[in-house]
């Protein structure tokens, strides 16, 4: 539905308060950015009202005009937009994206084809027509296809049955060998739902569904029926909670903008010169008068939990009277931010944490969360950004006391 009120914002504000996909539009009428939103109101009431980075500024700027679609679920919202941005092609889905981090999903040709994640350049979407995306995450893909195969991979009754694993493991493209006793003919109706729901035609795999399970009633086969009817139970109601965590958790906060978050880091070589940092965001940009070092005085060797359990017991355990941080941003995986619930408890604090590490290859990031029930987590871009503030700061200070100790060995 078009809208062409000159005050965008205010029209914003008239956004369903439901999942979809937005497009913005410049003053030409081009589509030059599609997003999607588990809150249509919410996510793009947040580009008019928080501060953005430069190339978001500039995009911001050439908005004339924005049109959405509403969805009845996040993860319908998140294949939409893949579609949408392989039809339309926005200038500014590559400029705020390197193309290279895109991702497709692919359907491989073969007897039981198998359900794959490529990048731009993989040789396997060389080998297939089946090409779907482009997804801007490899975690959003994945979980897609995590998703579909919980819906249209039980032959059998009970979920968790050797039958149904090997069936969800195969079609996910794990290498067991095994499909379980399932026919080419069964395997090939699960194959094509999900070309379908990956097309953005749901409503046609629910009525197929529902022809299926009337056919399988007729045959007095009432197991087959009650399994297509909890089939069409659960794609009538997706449930995104586990889909969604992340990314629901990871939307800007309802507020929009913290009053205080604190990023921690620990900086030493081998155990030498270890030092902390502590870095604070206020109304998510950075406050530099706020920072504060820590230069580790109780840790002997290397040992950075210990070190990172030091630097929060004398930040929190001192009763000084520093503002308490609305979220703790811990550079590390889930000893880190364990680390962090440590401390706290200790002192009778309850703050939400996320800690936030590469992943096993180096590759992307993988978060740990800690937090009330409710609480809405920062966008991913505002966490990072913590990260690499108090990383970059605490190795600065560690490189400072470094130098100044070879400067004092030379006098």
């Amino acid at each position: 539905m078009p809208l062409f009120d000159t005050n965008i914002k205010e029209t914003v504000k008239k956004f369903p308060d439901s999942p979809g996909v937005y497009l913005m539009k410049d003053k030409k009428g081009e589509i030059i950015y599609i997003g999607k939103a588990t809150s249509l109101k919410k996510r793009v009431g947040s580009y008019f009202n928080r501060a953005l980075n430069t190339k978001t500024e500039k995009l911001v700027s050439e908005i004339v005009d924005i049109d959405f679609q509403t969805t009845e679920s996040a993860m319908e919202a998140l294949i939409l937009e893949a579609n949408l941005i392989n039809l339309h092609k926005p200038y500014y889905n590559i400029k705020l994206k390197d193309d290279k981090y895109f991702v497709n999903i692919i359907i491989t040709e073969e007897k039981f084809p198998r359900i794959l994640i490529a990048r731009a350049s993989d040789k396997k979407k060389r080998k297939t027509k089946n090409i779907f995306g482009p997804y801007t995450s490899k975690q959003d893909a994945r979980r897609v296809i995590d998703l579909l195969a919980k819906i249209f991979c039980n032959k059998k009754k009970d979920p968790s049955s050797t039958e149904n694993l090997y069936l969800r493991y195969h079609i996910k493209g794990y290498s067991s060998g095994k499909v379980g006793s399932i026919s080419e003919g069964d395997y090939k109706k699960i194959i094509n739902n999900i070309k379908s729901f990956l097309k953005g035609k749901k409503e046609r795999v629910v009525k197929r569904t529902e022809e299926e399970m009337l056919s399988a009633a007729r045959r007095k086969d009432f197991e087959k029926a009650a399994q297509l009817r909890d089939q069409i139970f659960a794609l009538r109601h997706i449930r995104d909670t586990a889909f969604m965590d992340k990314e629901d958790l990871l939307l800007e906060k309802q507020s929009t903008d913290f009053d205080r978050i604190e990023g921690y880091d620990i900086s030493n070589i081998s155990g030498k010169d270890a030092v902390g940092s502590m870095v604070v965001f206020r109304r998510n940009r950075p406050d530099k008068d706020e920072y504060r070092k820590f230069k580790i005085k109780t840790v002997q060797g290397a040992n950075d939990i210990a070190m990172m359990k030091e630097v929060l017991e004398r930040r929190f355990g001192n009763g000084h009277d520093w503002q308490l941080p609305d979220l703790i941003v811990m550079d590390g995986g889930m000893t880190q931010t364990n680390a962090a619930k440590t401390v706290l408890k200790k002192n009778g604090l309850t703050i939400p944490i996320v800690g936030i590490a590469k992943g096993p290859d180096r590759k992307g990031e993988k978060l740990f969360f800690s937090a009330p029930k409710g609480f809405v987590f920062p966008d991913i871009g505002l966490i990072k950004e913590v990260r690499d503030e108090s990383h970059r700061f605490a190795i600065n200070y560690h490189r400072k006391l470094r130098e100044n100790k070879i400067k004092s060995k030379k006098v």
